[in-house]
């Protein structure tokens, strides 16, 4: 569409999303010389317009200044803007975050295509920039690589032209308008348009020019459009090479092109010469057997590409990276070079804690080396198309990609989790069709020539109809080397052609198994599933082994990769991540943009501890005379790696060794091991199998472990467990009855009801009592399951107690002093504590719960005390090193690992439960100078434990870490047992029934309480 008169009317007319826009094409760069091209140098026929802008803010479109893009109106009082970046991120108006709902919901009674006119803020730029020498006489083009959500462009006064489509490259042609020296460049961004409508996703709503902006030029003879096929034969061995070459102008004069395909290593292993015909030339030739692409070997060649104008003169020189591989539907499984593939992925939005959506090249490679290093394949581009570098690194570094067009209307059809398509679009509404279409074209024509894009996804969350049906049925004739993907389906089926494979979000995995076993048409993938809201990603491994159970199962995509909080000051000036509502921004959905498996400022969660173990593709299996070595890779075997052992005893190592390790992908292998004889001494044992890079990756240093496993034994003692030798003093006064020995002295308390002393050579190890705990502060899964409402008496009965009977019970060299409790919740529940103190000073705490039926499920069942916030030091003899709960402790490993108390719990968005270890054997909390206490349990009756400078209350009553009370205590909190995670969903999803602790049941747990240091 062409037009020389803007006009605001095209913000909400669905007919205009594009005035004077050049047609999408391929992303590949462009030099003057091939040396320049194969060193992927900077571009000399670019020029970067990021930085510095001058700026104008405006709540509306009445409110803008209307004339600033002419030359003579004067911006230079104006202040200033960073390019790329958001409005609301650099103090302008508000980031506002909503989740399925539009922003306006209820404020504004709106209907697409209409937008506010009273609130839709409008950013004015301006950028006053010098031709640069190398564009003169020269066509010249401006590129816009992302702006929300919708913009127009001046020139020199002149209108250039206006776009929607914040995630993909607006372009246009500013050769009519350009001058030789300073040129005044105009920009009017809208917040809001009929885009909008479109871009309903999970995300904080911001504006602005964000991505990068640059001026290009072009050779005389200029591929303006590339197009890359590198297939496989059918026997998937040798490469089939199609590459179509399209010219700015057509009716350029005679012009030829050199083609080279060259290895990893420079060499050309094809060469290939063609004239171009109508500006269009096409090369298909046979490369003769290949290195295949994939991401466990992400092989790229490189198509060296020479274009020769009428004399034989070298005008433009293209490299494009490109790798052979085969996607495909076969038997009814997707296959990557004839094998079933396994995705193993994450939803990834672009985000940056400080910048939001303006993400930098750093942000990326830590990304991408995050991904590889945590075992994860694939990652789908939720809900829009990235930029451009991200695709590359993914070819280069070797992770599959669902990229998704940007299309989400949430807010549209489904309310509060209720489906009410009554106002769906775009559904069947085909006026809505063109601009939803332009979105699939712009992605797949930028981003076709990139292998590590498997499949095209049609958008997300937008119900069904026959215009998505279409945008599916355009990528399937435009590309037929991808496979088609769209959940929306599964809410209607008539249109169920749409998707080449099932898609759900959040099915449980007993759905996935009731669908896979009713004799499916299609392979089945979780585009979203194991919501890691909080202290989440509990349960994964029924998902995961489901991959070897089902064939048509072919994996799934964590949501998600990263939280999505930004960085502000609290009143008091001190930094903390802020979720919705932070900024007063209303209507918001609050925290619920905190699902990553890394935090906001990309530092990892605990939860990647267990995604890196349970998406590994190599699996170890470690005994006493062996490991054996499972390799489901589907390509590559295990040469890159050294197979590292090691036996613990007690958590201390006493033996190790290394082997080189030779598995076939798809097999399996015995390695034996030498390992210390170890008959006859007696204890645990723990043997530990990695596998490590043999020498550096692009994305790891040699000696990273990319593979684990465990296995322990214990070798009983012979004999009779003693009774410490000496004697204790009891003394049993009215109130109080007090144990001592040498080095020690413990009180007990008749009216308090526990033990409120334990003095290790005078110093006092007890702050506050210790008291039965049933509650720990309610995780995000747990509000979704609204635990708060349906388990609360739990809290009440934390909080408060009645001790019933105590009984002192004497022996020579022990005395046992036992508090029974009952509590309000039942006559019925009671809780009895024996605390048995014996002549070395160490203490058996054996507690003994009795449920009732009719109770809901137990949070936890534990005992907790507080000690000074002087004993801030801990060593574990436990699993971790991370925290792990039952049903997320399949990645934690046996071991000793030390952290300070402060650095336990994990500073998820909300404060809630974190920080705990199962497989206790022992913990010593110590001040700094090692004195302090030791808490121990039997290894085949290990407990968990949480060490925080906080109680469960606390945290539950914090909704910002800030909110928390300054530290004056450690807490303890030694639990029989508590109930998982969970993570299916964050909104109603229980823990699974084998993680919980039902009620109605008898348990007992023990431990003892030592000295530790002096």
């Amino acid at each position: 569409m062409k037009h020389s008169v803007p006009s605001l009317d095209w913000l909400q007319d669905v007919r205009v999303f594009r005035v004077n826009r050049l047609d999408a094409h391929s992303d590949h760069r462009y030099y003057h010389s091939m040396a320049a091209a194969e060193a992927g140098a900077s571009m000399d026929m670019r020029h970067s317009l990021n930085g510095s802008w001058q700026f104008s803010y405006a709540p509306n479109a009445a409110s803008r200044v209307q004339s600033f893009f002419q030359l003579d109106y004067n911006c230079s009082s104006w202040e200033h803007i960073q390019v790329p970046g958001h409005i609301q991120l650099q103090g302008w108006g508000q980031p506002q975050y909503v989740n399925t709902m539009y922003p306006w919901d209820g404020v504004e009674a709106l209907r697409p295509p209409h937008i506010s006119q009273e609130h839709n803020p409008v950013g004015s730029y301006v950028k006053n920039f010098q031709l640069p020498d190398t564009m003169k006489g020269k066509p010249v083009y401006i590129s816009f690589q992302g702006v929300e959500s919708a913009f127009y462009v001046w020139l020199n006064g002149e209108f250039v032209g206006y776009s929607e489509d914040s995630f993909t490259p607006s372009e246009f042609d500013l050769t009519p308008y350009i001058r030789e020296g300073e040129n005044k460049l105009a920009v009017e961004v809208y917040q809001r348009s009929t885009g909008s409508w479109l871009e309903d996703q999970d995300f904080w709503r911001l504006s602005g020019i964000f991505r990068d902006v640059y001026l290009y030029t072009v050779p005389k003879v200029h591929v303006w459009d590339l197009r890359v096929k590198a297939d496989l034969d059918d026997a998937y061995v040798e490469g089939l090479l199609e590459i179509d070459l399209d010219l700015r102008d057509a009716h350029a004069e005679t012009a030829s092109a050199k083609l080279e395909l060259k290895d990893a290593k420079g060499q050309a292993i094809l060469t290939e010469k063609g004239e171009f015909r109508n500006g269009k030339l096409s090369f298909n030739l046979a490369a003769g057997i290949v290195q295949p692409w994939s991401a466990e070997n992400p092989y790229l060649y490189a198509a060296c590409i020479s274009i020769y104008d009428e004399n034989g003169s070298l005008v433009e020189a293209i490299v494009q990276k490109t790798g052979f591989r085969r996607f495909e539907m076969k038997d009814k499984l997707m296959c990557l070079n004839g094998k079933r593939i396994v995705f193993k992925g994450v939803n990834r939005h672009e985000f940056n804690s400080r910048s939001g959506r303006a993400i930098t090249k750093q942000d990326m490679l830590w990304d991408i080396q995050t991904l590889k290093r945590s075992n994860i394949n694939a990652v789908r581009t939720s809900h829009y198309p990235n930029q451009t570098l991200w695709y590359e690194l993914c070819d280069e570094y070797g992770v599959y990609v669902i990229d998704e067009m940007n299309l989400e209307t949430h807010g549209s059809w489904q309310k509060m989790g209720a489906v009410e398509p009554s106002w769906n679009i775009p559904g069947n509404d085909m006026q809505w069709q063109d601009i939803v279409l332009d979105r699939a074209i712009s992605m797949v024509e930028r981003d076709k020539n990139h292998p590590s894009i498997l499949i095209w996804s049609c958008g997300n969350e937008s119900y069904a109809g026959q215009v998505i049906l279409n945008v599916a049925d355009y990528f399937r004739e435009t590309d037929p080397g991808r496979l088609v993907h769209y959940e929306g389906v599964f809410h209607n089926r008539d249109y169920d052609a749409t998707s080449d494979m099932e898609s759900r979000m959040y099915a449980k995995p007993a759905d996935i198994e009731a669908y896979l076993n009713s004799q499916p048409a299609k392979p089945y993938i979780s585009c979203e599933y194991m919501h890691a809201m909080g202290n989440s990603v509990g349960g994964l491994h029924k998902y995961t082994e489901l991959e070897n159970k089902y064939p048509m199962y072919q994996g799934g995509f964590i949501w998600d990769y990263i939280d999505q909080a930004i960085m502000k000051k609290d009143r008091n000036g001190r930094e903390f991540l802020a979720y919705g509502g932070d900024f007063q921004d209303r209507p918001t959905d609050y925290s619920f943009c905190g699902n990553g498996l890394v935090f906001a400022d990309r530092q990892l969660t605990p939860k990647m501890q267990e995604v890196k173990f349970l998406y590994q593709n190599i699996k170890l299996e470690p005994t006493r005379n062996h490991v054996k070595v499972i390799n489901e890779n589907l390509f590559v075997n295990t040469d890159q790696y050294v197979l590292e052992y090691r036996l613990y005893h007690e958590g201390t190592e006493i033996g190790h060794g290394f082997r080189d390790v030779a598995v076939e992908a798809q097999s399996e292998s015995i390695v034996p091991i030498e390992l210390p004889d170890v008959n006859g001494q007696s204890g645990e044992y723990c043997i530990q199998a990695s596998l490590v890079l043999k020498e550096s990756a692009i994305w790891a240093d040699a000696g990273f472990e990319t593979a684990f496993g465990q296995s322990t034994f214990i070798i009983e003692a012979t004999g009779q467990n003693e009774q410490p030798a000496g004697e204790v003093n009891v003394v049993e006064g009215d109130v109080n009855i007090s144990v001592t020995g040498k080095g020690f002295s413990v009180i007990f308390s008749k009216q308090v009801g526990s033990l409120v002393s334990l003095r290790y050579h005078g110093r006092e190890m007890i702050a506050i009592p210790p008291a039965p705990l049933f509650w720990r502060a309610t995780t995000d899964n747990d509000k979704g399951t609204a635990m708060g409402y349906t388990a609360g008496a739990w809290y009440a009965s934390s909080l408060a107690r009645k001790c019933v009977s105590t009984e002192l019970k004497q022996e020579k060299s022990s005395a046992t002093v036992a508090f029974e409790y009952r509590f309000s919740i039942s006559s019925e529940v009671s809780v009895r504590i024996a605390y048995t103190v014996h002549a070395d000073g160490t203490i058996r705490v054996h507690t003994n719960y009795k449920g009732a039926a009719g109770l809901p499920n137990l949070p936890i069942l534990a005992v907790s005390f507080k000690m000074s916030a002087d004993y801030n030091q801990s060593e574990w003899y436990a699993m971790g090193p991370e925290e792990n709960y039952s049903d997320r402790s399949f990645g934690a490993r046996l071991g000793i690992f030390s952290r300070q108390v402060d650095q336990l719990p994990t500073p998820y968005l909300v404060p809630q439960e974190s920080g705990n270890r199962t497989g206790v054997r022992r913990v010593s909390v110590t001040d700094v100078k090692g004195n302090g206490l030791m808490i121990k349990a039997d290894p085949h009756a290990p407990v968990e434990c949480n060490l925080s400078p906080y109680t469960a209350f606390e945290l539950e009553h914090a909704d910002h870490a800030w909110e928390l009370p300054d530290v004056h205590y450690t807490v303890v909190t030694v639990a029989g047992k508590q109930m998982g995670v969970g993570g299916d969903d964050s909104w109603g999803a229980p823990v699974h029934e084998e993680y919980q602790i039902p009620a109605d049941q008898e348990i007992s747990f023990e431990f003892v309480i030592a000295s530790a240091g002096n």
